[in-house]
């Protein structure tokens, strides 16, 4: 049979079979001599032992159409980043440094900002404001008085989508108010793996209903980007790209050079200083990283 795991943890993995609910299995060992490692949201065949038990063996693992480092999931449509628009104020360096990993894993990103009901016009066009010139979708809502909870269902709709955050910026309880759509069977999972009702410690994936498929991620408090060359974070920001074209010298890295197109477009105002000042770090880290 044919199904999506959902979650692996201590050797288990546990398998979505559609229609028949969340199966216990363990990976054949040829994946060892393989040298492959099953990931969450991985597409997998299984061989049923125990249909009263829900056992089982996976015993292959389908094409993967992509596979994401960090986290290490496979599969991914789209990530949803989510922060607060206050209490706790964004941290607008650990999003973009979550958006540059994903523009270079090629995952497309949609922003969403939680709290809009204890946030002002004022702050929420602020927030809005930063991304100007991108591609991303931002997006407002609340999930204490479910607030945007429709508009998230619309982008979650028959896609796998991996959502991430930090702590404290109410991604459980935005998860959480789209229960009602949950078909996943996650009880029996959460007492075999002593796992906490309200924190995530392992990615996992929960089924909805009408399709598609969310994967919940631990929250972050940091992520690097220095393992990357310094040349290509140009790259991953987006709202660079159609102003490159007119900067004086190919390969500019939009610093230093003079008749830089990016920085004639950034005192007109045109791209976020926010967001400029972020890549010049992302791209002074990439380079110290490299002396050593």
């Amino acid at each position: 049979m044919q199904g999506k795991i959902i979650k692996g943890i201590g050797g288990f993995y546990y398998v979505h079979l559609s229609g028949k609910g969340v199966y216990e299995c363990k990976a054949k060992g040829l994946f060892r001599k393989m040298g492959m490692k099953p990931l969450v949201g991985d597409d997998a065949e299984v061989q049923v032992l125990d249909e009263g038990a829900r056992t089982g063996n996976i015993v292959s693992i389908l094409q993967r159409k992509n596979q994401l480092i960090r986290p290490a999931v496979s599969n991914v449509d789209q990530a949803m980043v989510i922060f607060s628009v206050v209490k706790p104020e964004p941290n607008f360096h650990l999003l973009n440094s979550f958006l540059v990993m994903m523009e270079r894993q090629k995952v497309p990103c949609v922003i969403c900002f939680n709290k809009v009901d204890i946030a002002s016009k004022e702050q929420i066009e602020a927030r809005r404001s930063i991304f100007k010139g991108t591609d991303y979708s931002v997006f407002f809502a609340s999930a204490r008085e479910e607030k945007g909870i429709e508009t998230i269902k619309d982008i979650l709709k028959n896609k796998t989508t991996t959502v991430a955050g930090p702590s404290g910026v109410g991604k459980s309880s935005l998860i959480n108010s789209l229960q009602k759509d949950v078909s996943m069977e996650t009880g029996e999972i959460s007492k075999k793996i002593e796992r906490g009702r309200h924190t995530t410690r392992h990615s996992e994936l929960i089924a909805l209903e009408e399709g598609g498929y969310i994967m919940d991620t631990p929250g972050f408090s940091s992520l690097s980007v220095d393992f990357m060359e310094k040349e290509e974070i140009k790259e991953y920001f987006p709202e660079f790209l159609k102003y490159e074209p007119k900067c004086r010298f190919q390969g500019c890295a939009h610093i230093h050079e003079p008749d830089c197109a990016v920085k004639s477009a950034l005192a007109e105002g045109m791209i976020s200083r926010v967001r400029y000042d972020d890549y010049v770090m992302f791209y002074e880290q990439c380079k110290e990283k490299r002396r050593y």
